[in-house]
This record gives structure tokens, C-alpha cells and sequence, in this order.
């Protein structure tokens, strides 16, 4: 079987010191908190995935997304490439569109993090926080 390197991306939705998280349910990292992001599809360009998981998991239309992390994120039997994307402008308003796959959004103090955050997306926090853009 031929291992391949999976890309990913993630959205940091950061206002007033706070971040946007969500409890992850019926995926990988279950029960976990983590950002709204996910897969590139074939043929597509990295910031239209990044805006097109935007809109799939909050519902908002990104405006102006900057690229800010890179990650390394190596598991026994996945390698992904995970790109972190600061969201600085978007249109419309945050809710939850995919019930299946999100208990809920809510915004939590940086300085105040729950513990239970989803590995990759606290290394993109770990990142974003160093202010570096690649963290392996």
C-alpha cells in the first residue's frame, strides 16, 4: 500500500483575545475541541479550501485569510500537512452547520484554554502564540 501525505487546513477565528473552538463528535479526535477546518479536495487551491471549510463549518464567508502555521503532524499511519489560516475578515454570521460533525462553536480566552484540545490544533495555537509559522 502507498502512503501519501494528506493537506489540511485550519481556520484560527481570534476576536477580542478569544478563540473559536468546537467539540469535535463522529471523527478522529472526538470529544476534543478544535477549529473549524479540514481536507483539500483534488484540483483545489489551498485558500479556496480553507474559505470552502469555512463556509461548510460556520456558515461565514471568509473575506480576508491569512496563512500563519505550518505543521508536521505525523500519527503510525497518516502523515498530513496541516496550513493554519488566521481569519481576519468574513461576512455573515458564525452557527453550526454541521450538527453531525460539531457539538457546538464558542470562543474561549487565549490565555484560558481548555485542556482537551485536539493535538494538531493546539499546535497551531502553540504556533500562532510563538508568533513562527512552521512548528514540527
Amino acid at each position: 500500500m502507498r502512503k501519501k501525505i494528506n493537506p489540511a487546513c485550519d481556520l484560527l477565528i481570534i476576536s477580542d483575545n478569544k478563540i473559536l473552538l468546537g467539540k469535535r463528535k463522529n471523527c478522529f479526535g472526538e470529544g476534543l475541541y478544535g477549529l473549524p477546518g479540514g481536507h483539500l479536495e483534488w484540483g483545489e487551491k489551498l485558500i479556496d479550501a480553507a474559505k470552502r471549510e469555512l463556509k461548510e463549518e460556520t456558515g461565514v464567508r471568509g473575506v480576508e485569510l491569512e496563512l500563519i502555521t505550518i505543521l508536521d503532524v505525523l500519527r503510525e499511519d497518516d502523515h498530513y500537512i496541516n496550513f493554519g489560516f488566521l481569519v481576519k475578515k468574513y461576512k455573515g454570521k458564525i452557527k453550526l452547520t454541521e450538527p453531525q460533525k460539531c457539538e457546538g462553536w464558542e470562543y474561549f480566552e487565549l490565555s484560558s484554554l481548555p485542556e482537551n484540545i485536539f493535538p494538531p490544533h493546539q499546535k497551531h495555537l502553540d504556533t500562532y502564540l510563538k508568533k513562527v509559522l512552521y512548528l514540527y
